[in-house]
């Protein structure tokens, strides 16, 4: 996925962007409002992390007029404000999800990829395709009973297809799921990790459709 943190904690922030990198994601990372409103004018996001008090606003406001201009893209809260009454002011508004600082990095983790699952349709992390079967929590693979290990950026890649079947997937649409902005993409980069893809899950998965993009065709 595309991920946007808006958060204004150096030292959270960073922790943050790492651990969803871990996990595949490209990230990119913005300390207050005015660079989140220019992001989102620009880019295509999966999932916003949005803490609530920032240097020049509040993240609730922020979240109230994206949702108003029609902006349906998945949100996660991460705040200290710990009241009930915060947590229904922010679902209220239109959040996906609520994590009140300090929280553990890997449900941070565990909840990024359940509202994917939801914003994809399929909140079943359990997927066969074809001889597949994909653990999307576990983040687990086998392949006709026999396990197959992903690097992260493999998982990404694999997760873009599983959450839209069937639907072509542009090569800039690809790197965006793989890569933050400004990270230095080879030309050939795609195509690689699609090899890689092809030889660990079958040469049938995913299908070519040239000068256009890449297709799963296997459900």
């Amino acid at each position: 996925m595309r991920v946007l943190l808006v958060e204004d904690s150096p030292r959270l922030g960073e922790a943050v962007r790492e651990q969803i990198a871990d996990d595949g994601h490209a990230v990119d990372w913005v300390q207050n409002l005015a660079h989140a409103r220019s992001s989102v004018s620009t880019t295509a996001y999966d999932l916003i992390l949005l803490d609530l008090m920032l240097p020049d606003g509040r993240g609730l406001d922020f979240l109230r007029q994206r949702r108003s201009a029609g902006d349906a893209t998945a949100v996660i809260i991460l705040t200290a404000q710990d009241q009930i009454s915060d947590r229904i002011a922010g679902l209220n508004a239109g959040a996906d999800d609520y994590l009140v600082k300090p929280f553990d990095l890997f449900e941070l983790s565990a909840r990024v990829a359940a509202v994917a699952r939801r914003y994809s349709g399929n909140p079943n992390p359990q997927i066969r395709l074809g001889e597949l079967q994909v653990d999307m929590t576990a983040r687990t693979l086998h392949r006709a009973g026999m396990a197959v290990e992903l690097t992260a950026r493999e998982w990404a890649l694999l997760e873009a297809f599983i959450q839209r079947p069937g639907a072509l997937l542009s090569k800039g649409q690809l790197e965006d799921r793989l890569y933050a902005f400004g990270a230095e993409i080879e030309s050939n980069t795609i195509e690689v990790y699609i090899s890689r893809l092809r030889k660990k899950l079958g040469r049938d998965l995913i299908e070519t459709v040239r000068g256009m993009g890449y297709r799963m065709v296997s459900a």
